[in-house]
């Protein structure tokens, strides 16, 4: 198959699912392969749960905001 005929595929592609409505986004995630990775997840970990404890008034509402979604059970 030539370069060609694939860009043609997949340009043919692309617009049926404009046509569809969608339309393309980029989106950048974390490397997880960086050595550093774990440490900044923990990092990021720590911050959210000294976050957590210092706003005893935020448990509830995310209680009530996980109560609200939709196939939630316990």
């Amino acid at each position: 198959m030539s370069t060609s005929t694939s860009n043609a595929r997949v340009q043919r592609h692309r617009d049926a699912l404009r046509q569809a409505g969608l339309r393309p986004v980029q989106l950048w995630v974390p490397d997880t392969r960086r050595p550093d990775f774990a440490q900044e997840c923990r990092r990021q970990s720590l911050l959210a749960s000294q976050a957590d404890a210092a706003d005893a008034a935020l448990v509830p509402l995310m209680d009530a905001a996980l109560a609200d979604v939709d196939g939630w059970t316990d």
